[in-house]
């Protein structure tokens, strides 16, 4: 019995081929989609983070004692007051263009601006000193004791719609509430 060569071999048809290029090309297109979503949501974790880190500073802020710097009578007291810090003057960076579709390196400055005061971001005691998506502000009542919010303000793909997240705190009754969810509005 002798060895039988069957018909020749032959390489892929066109079609095989063809099939071949497209299910890559699907496959690159899903994965070019997922590592634009993964960027985006690691870039918006900053602003979750940094609004986070400001409502904790607010936070300790607030249960610092706050009495009154005069010297006492003798044989009289002072009530102890908790108070919020007052609002910053001015966002970090001033101006959302900085950060619309790039990255803003603030200056230790920017975020000292109310020191004189000891209001803002100066009272907090916050600040980043890395490159930032996000425009950072700090709100609260005139009287620093009812309430704040703290927010960012980014546009990360540079079409001047701009995302915000914020997360604000109320007093009541003396004690310091924090919203437990962040608010997203238009994240990216």
């Amino acid at each position: 019995m002798g060895f039988r060569r069957g018909k020749k071999s032959r390489g892929f048809t066109l079609i095989e081929l063809m099939i071949v290029v497209a299910i890559v090309g699907i496959l690159a297109v899903l994965a070019i989609y997922g590592v634009r979503k993964y960027m985006t949501n690691a870039k918006a974790a900053e602003a979750r983070n940094g609004v986070g880190q400001l409502a904790k500073d607010a936070y300790a802020a607030y249960q610092k004692e706050g009495m009154s710097g005069s010297v006492l009578v003798a044989g009289t007291s002072a009530g102890n007051s908790n108070k919020l810090c007052l609002s910053a003057t001015t966002a970090v960076p001033s101006t959302l263009a900085n950060v619309s579709g790039q990255k803003y390196q603030t200056k230790a400055t920017e975020w000292n601006v109310d020191e004189s005061t000891n209001k803002g971001f100066a009272c907090l005691k916050f600040s980043m000193d890395m490159p930032q998506y996000y425009a950072y502000s700090y709100m609260a009542d005139s009287a620093g004791t009812a309430y704040f919010t703290g927010f960012a303000n980014g546009d990360l793909n540079g079409d001047s719609t701009f995302s915000t997240y914020q997360l604000a705190g109320s007093v009541q009754g003396g004690v310091l509430t924090i919203a437990p969810n962040m608010q997203e509005l238009a994240p990216e």
